[in-house]
This record gives C-alpha cells, structure tokens and sequence, in this order.
C-alpha cells in the first residue's frame, strides 16, 4: 500500500469521525445536554474598590442607586437582592421600591432598569418556585415571574400580613424549605426585653407571654394567601433579631445567624466596660430546628468564655454562667456586633470546589464598640461538611467595603455590605446599603490588578473634623474632645448617649439620628427637654426623619440636674456653643407634661 492510499484512508477516517462527533455534539445541544462555560465579563482593574481572596476578582454592576433619594423625609437604603435565570437583577429599597436591573449589551453592567412594588419598602426578596417573593416590615408578597419580563405584569399577591412590626427589629427574614413551608422572623422590638430598655439598672421582664408574638420564626404554607401570623405555627422562640437565614440543600435544614444584644455597660457599668460590651456578646451561627429555644432574652453567649452567660438585667453580673444550659448552642460564634444581615447558601459551579454547598455571610458592620474601632463591614465564608453541616470555622472573603481599618463613627465607612444572592452562573453579588452599589464577584483564577481604593484618611488634629468618604459635613468636634470632656454631663452623655449618637455626635446612619448641626439640639430649649423626657417620637413632627432604632423617654430614668446637664453638654458641644439648660427649664416642663410623668427624685450627684 502507498504512502499517498494510506494518508487518504486516514484522512478519510478522520472525517467520518469529525462528522459523527459533530452530529453528537448537535444532538446534545438540542436536548440540553451539553452546556457551554459562561463567558464572565470583565472585572473592574480595583475590583469595585473592595478585597478578595486571591484568583477571585469583582466588578461593579450597579452603582449610586439610592444616593440623594428619600422616602418622606427618610434616607433611602438598599437591601436584599435576588437574580432570574436570565440575569436580571432585583435589589429591595428599605422604604420603598424594588429596583428591577437589566445588562442589555452583554459586558456584565446593568444599563436598563425600572422600579415597581407597593412601595412599603423591606428588607429580603427571593425567588422560589416560578414567583418573585419580597417582604416588608408586616407582610410577605409575591409576583408570579415570566422569564424575560423585567418587571411583573401579573399582580401582587399577598402571602402573609398583620405581622407584628414597632420601632426596632422590624425587619422580615423568610426562607423555603422543600415541603412547601416558608419561614418568617419576628424579631423583637427590644434590646432586651427589660424595664426600662437600653438604660442604666434596667430589670428583665418574664418573656413568656411576650414571646408568643416575637423573638422567633413563624412556619407558613408558602403557597397560601392572605395568612396571619395566627395561621402560622410559632417554628422557634428566644432570640432577639435574625436577618441571615438559609435553607441548606444537603442537611435539609435551617441555618440563621442572631445579632446579639448591646448596652451591657450602660446597663450595668458596675460589672461591664466598654470592652466588655464590644468584645463579650457573640454574633451567634444556629442550626434553626423545630422547638429551638436560642435564650434571648435570659442569657447571651460570651465568644471569649465559650460559654452562655446570664443577661444583667437579670441578675448577671459577667461571671454568672447558665448552668445547667438548656438553650440551643451555637455552631460558630462570631465576634461581637458584626451586624449579620444576609446569607445565602453557595450552590454554583463557577468558584472552586471548597466553596460548593458552603455559605456566605455579609456583615453589615458594628455601630456601638465605641470608643474602640468599629468591626464586621466584610462578606466571610464558612464551610459546610459532606453532610451540609457547618465544620465550625469561617474564613474572610470579600473585605475594604469601609475603605479604611481604623474607625469609630459608623459615617466613616465607604460602604457597608447586606444583601447576597448567587447568580445563574455561579457569581456572587453583593449590596451596599449607603449608595447602592452592586457588586458582582467572579472566579478567574487571575490575582487583582491593583488594590482597593483607600477611603480618605481622617483628619491628625484633635479639634478637628474627621474628613468623611460619606456622610454630613466635616464636624467641629472630635470624638476624642467630646471623650476627655470633664464635665458631668460629658461624663453623663459618654455613658448614656455616646453608645447610639457615637462619641463625636454624628449618630449612625439610618440606625440613630446626628446630633451635630441638630436645630433640636441648638434650637429651642423647651422642646429639646420634652424630647429627652418623653421621647423623640411624642415630641416631634410625624414626618421627621425616621431611625431604625427610637430613644425611648427617660424621664423616670434621669434627675432634673443630670438631663441639665447632658443636655448643656450637647448643646456646647454639638449644638453651636447654645445656651445651657438649667435644673429649674427641666422642672418646669416636666411639670407641664399631660399627663405628667413620674419625677426622679434627689440631689444630681457630682
């Protein structure tokens, strides 16, 4: 035989065989058998001005969605997120909307959007099961979803409503099992549920009663409209506020991970510091079964004792340990005040192997370790075994979102991350609450070209303002001034005020009000001194700017003198050097209050 005969029988083969591979290759796509790699788009040279682990990059889909917007007078933020198998994104305002984002030119950027809803805002929203589900403060609702339609023309239906919401911990959580339940948190309006809340000698309360309509899940039938809370069956009780809440497909179970309680030193400063109160009460990772009982609120859990510790309200006294412990342990206790407020379950292909089946948690980032640096403000990652059940460790992901290491004021931070949601492709996208940015995270294997944008270093001269990278204008006072004030009433606000309206005044973003450039603070006398004694919410107009979390009325709590005084201390130093309140201006209008509440007696002491 030739050598030119064999070449052509050879050549010959290979045809026949090229055909054959692409008949085969034809008829799998045709039955969706064969599925081509996604084409990832290409990240941002800074990754969105945030950190990864190394191979993974990210890219900004969306950005400044709520900048500048309001709700009455409230400030716009952005929540939850969730992604059709077509990419098309839904992202929750908290007062208002459902912003609906579409990429219509393929590079991976949201350019067409629109927005719809009832517009009483929320926090989660989910797809299950063919409909576009999303919560509000009271209720559950849901769109039937058409692939391809960006925003639903099928009409509103309501699953659950009348659920209990007050002034704290409003919020509502849900997820779905496989049996067609939904899961829906209650969380309670409290700190803990004490007389008074969040105040010096605060005394705990039997929680018995009050449990039967907060502090835990309620289980519903996810495909029945018009229920109530009294249609549901309480699911779990004894926690305080839960929004990072899985189902997890392996263990066929629940998982959620609790924000723990705050203000143990202003509670009892005589058995806690600050230290205690920012290091001492776990943000705590649950396995969340029928029948649990997390102790909220009787106990918290020390990550530095390993141990479940009895609350000061009720007789703790930072030794005092729950023993025998009859609550739920944890699965992970995480450190304290990392604010947990979105998880969600990694059931992709695109990232490494590791991460399949694990969980992703964001931390939305602490508000209350003052005066030490704030912590959280990262996404981590904690691994799940072959059984799907947590192996007891995390790892960081996703940090920078702050854009600095070192802060104390909350406004400081760049960003601070919610809500996750994992895309049809396996990325993993990420809200930020302050701008509304959208990130999208992406496995390429390839290390960052560049590292995160720093935010703007604060300012070096005690006096001074901070520069903020977001947030109100500089301020004339330093938190360290307002701190080393030797004043009582510096000493009084330090104790009482500084944990929610932060050491420098300026307050937390959505969460509690400044009081720098306050016209309460520095405007008229009479006014400030009922705010103080009854509460922000019996004084001032309905349609102020609202706060996620309200200053109760302290006249039973404080003297004459020590509201004078840390009121003369706010007003000299947050209110434009106004003038000072006297005992006597406070007498006089606790006098006139109708009707008149209880009067703390005895001297102020120095």
């Amino acid at each position: 035989m030739t050598n030119s005969l064999r070449s052509a029988r050879a050549t010959g083969r290979v045809r026949v065989l090229s055909f054959v591979l692409a008949l085969t290759v034809a008829a799998a796509a045709a039955m969706g058998l064969l599925t081509a790699a996604p084409v990832l788009p290409a990240p941002d040279p800074d990754d969105g001005a945030i950190a990864l682990q190394p191979g993974f990059r990210a890219l900004i889909v969306a950005d400044n969605l709520i900048v500048g917007r309001k709700v009455g007078n409230t400030s716009e933020r952005l929540r939850g997120i969730a992604i059709a198998e077509n990419g098309d994104i839904y992202a929750k305002g908290k007062f208002g909307t459902i912003f609906a984002l579409r990429d219509t030119n393929g590079d991976g950027r949201a350019d067409a959007g629109a927005e719809f809803g009832p517009g009483d805002g929320g926090t989660h929203i989910a797809f299950h099961d063919g409909w576009l589900y999303h919560s509000s403060r009271t209720a559950v609702y849901r769109y039937k979803y058409t692939p391809g339609e960006l925003v639903p023309t099928s009409p509103v239906q309501t699953v659950v409503s009348k659920l209990p919401a007050e002034k704290d911990h409003d919020a509502k959580a849900f997820a779905f099992d496989e049996q067609g339940h939904m899961l829906v948190e209650v969380g309670s309006p409290y700190n803990v549920y004490s007389d008074p809340d969040r105040q010096l000698g605060a005394k705990g309360k039997d929680a018995t009663e009050f449990q039967k309509t907060y502090g835990g899940f309620w289980r519903f039938d996810a495909n029945k409209l018009n229920q109530t809370q009294a249609d549901g069956v309480r699911f779990s009780t004894g926690h305080r506020h839960a929004l990072a809440l899985i189902w997890h497909p392996v263990s066929k179970q629940f998982f959620m991970v609790q924000m723990g309680r705050d203000n143990l030193n202003v509670v009892d400063p005589d058995h806690y510091d600050a230290l205690d109160n920012a290091e001492r009460v776990s943000e705590v990772m649950h396995l969340l079964h029928e029948g649990a009982n997390f102790g909220w609120p009787y106990t918290y859990w020390d990550p530095i004792k390993q141990a479940r510790m009895v609350a000061p309200e009720f007789g703790g006294d930072n030794h005092k340990r729950v023993d025998p412990d009859p609550y739920d342990k944890p699965v992970i206790a995480f450190p304290g005040h990392w604010a947990p407020i979105g998880m969600v379950a990694y059931t992709g292909n695109q990232f490494p192997a590791k991460y399949r089946n694990g969980a992703f948690v964001a931390f939305h980032g602490s508000w209350n370790r003052a005066p030490r640096s704030q912590a959280g403000y990262k996404v981590v990652f904690v691994p799940f075994d072959e059984k799907g059940m947590p192996v007891g460790t995390y790892e960081p992901f996703a940090d920078g979102f702050a854009g600095k290491e070192e802060f104390v004021n909350t406004g400081d931070a760049r960003y601070r991350p919610c809500g996750l949601a994992v895309g049809p492709d396996g990325s993993l996208f990420i809200t930020d609450t302050e701008k509304g940015r959208i990130w999208r995270v992406i496995y390429t294997g390839a290390p960052s070209t560049s590292p995160p944008t720093p935010a703007p270093t604060a300012g070096a001269a005690a006096g001074t303002a901070a520069k903020r990278s977001v947030g109100p204008a500089p301020t004339l006072t330093s938190a360290a001034a307002a701190a080393n004030d030797s004043s009582h009433g510096g000493q009084l606000y330090q104790q009482l005020c500084a944990v929610c309206h932060m050491p420098d005044g300026n307050g937390v973003s959505s969460m509690q009000p400044p009081l720098v450039g306050s016209a309460v603070i520095s405007g008229d006398p009479s006014t400030l001194i009922r705010v103080v004694l009854s509460g922000p919410a019996q004084v001032l107009p309905a349609d102020r700017a609202k706060y996620a979390n309200q200053m109760p009325g302290f006249a039973n709590a404080l003297k004459d003198a020590e509201i004078a005084d840390i009121l003369t201390f706010t007003r000299r130093m947050f209110g434009k050097g106004a003038s000072a309140i006297t005992a006597a201006q406070v007498a006089a209008q606790r006098g006139a209050a109708s009707p008149a509440p209880q009067r703390a007696t005895g001297a102020s002491k120095p």
